[in-house]
């Protein structure tokens, strides 16, 4: 039982520090109050963890909570590397450990009738089992391609690209695997050096040309989509508009929401929570986000995306 808790301990100072680290990512006000407030719940069960263990005689030491904070420090610079959705995968994991072993420990706390640490496994096991629900709802979220409750880093954002970037020719032609199999490397090869020279080039700009450069790069969109719908080229013309959505440039005319630019922030949250398709609880984040950024609005849409979210992962 000492030995379950002071793995448990470890661990939880790890969450303690995971949850910070998101806390900074959050979409949202609604979503960072809530990363928060689970970064000092979990502050709170590892000071009850630490009890137990003094009254039971196994002492806490110091160099537990920095194991357990340079585990963090440890994950948090390695999932720069990784997409956001393999970062979160990884939180899951943990919490998914720390639910089992307080499961564990409540069976060994029975087994010698010890209430108090029953009680505290009984504690762990429904507070972890709430956290699992909630990171499979954020990633029902990413999967469904819609604004999920926690950005990724810019260095996710490249990460996430070049999976995508450096995967699609094998999609493209995967009835010619042997031919494209010797172009993948090359495109992966090109796609890095393309990131590294724009990242490069970006770096060059000041504020003010980069505001020239995002008017003249939402026109261009803009223009494309339009030749692209006379044409006929309905999948182009799809792709632009999506693109357009995603970086917030639509008009107010193009949103899902009647008269959206004239409507109170009260009512556009109030419409919000009666959107049903992903791509209009899109439309109306990145635009809230882009030009008038109401936390109140994004937040309604997101509760909603996240509702669908538990739907389609069967969680409620």
């Amino acid at each position: 039982m000492i030995g379950q808790l002071r793995t448990l301990l470890t661990l939880t100072q790890t969450e303690v520090q995971i949850a910070r680290i998101r806390v900074a990512q959050a979409r949202t006000d609604a979503v960072r109050r809530e990363l928060q407030e689970n970064a000092d719940n979990a502050e709170r069960r590892s000071a009850e963890i630490t009890r137990e263990l003094q009254r039971l005689g196994g002492v806490a030491d110091v160099i537990t909570p920095l194991v357990g904070r340079l585990g963090a420090l440890v994950k948090g610079t390695v999932e720069q590397a990784e997409p956001v959705d393999e970062a979160l995968l990884g939180d899951l994991l943990l919490e998914h450990e720390l639910h089992d072993r307080a499961m564990y420990l409540r069976a060994l706390a029975g087994s010698v009738d010890d209430a108090i640490v029953g009680a505290l496994a009984e504690r762990l096991t429904t507070a972890h089992a709430a956290t699992v629900e909630w990171l499979s709802t954020v990633l029902a979220e990413q999967a469904l391609g819609g604004p999920p409750a926690l950005r990724a880093t810019p260095t996710q954002v490249v990460a996430g690209g070049l999976t995508r970037a450096v995967n699609y020719p094998v999609k493209f032609a995967r009835d010619q695997v042997n031919r494209a199999f010797g172009r993948l490397q090359d495109t992966g090869d090109q796609v890095r050096e393309g990131v590294n020279q724009a990242a490069g080039k970006a770096a060059q700009f000041s504020g003010n040309a980069r505001d020239v450069l995002l008017t003249g790069r939402n026109a261009s969109l803009e223009r494309a989509e339009t030749l692209a719908t006379r044409q006929g080229d309905v999948d182009t013309a799809q792709a632009l508009h999506e693109a357009r959505a995603r970086l917030g440039t639509l008009h107010a005319s193009e949103l899902p929401i009647r008269e959206y630019d004239s409507l109170k922030a009260s009512d556009a949250a109030e419409a919000a929570k009666g959107l049903v398709e992903v791509d209009d609880i899109v439309k109306i984040v990145h635009y809230e986000e882009a030009n008038k950024n109401r936390q109140s609005v994004v937040a309604a849409a997101q509760t909603r995306y996240a509702t669908i979210a538990q739907q389609v992962a069967g969680i409620r």
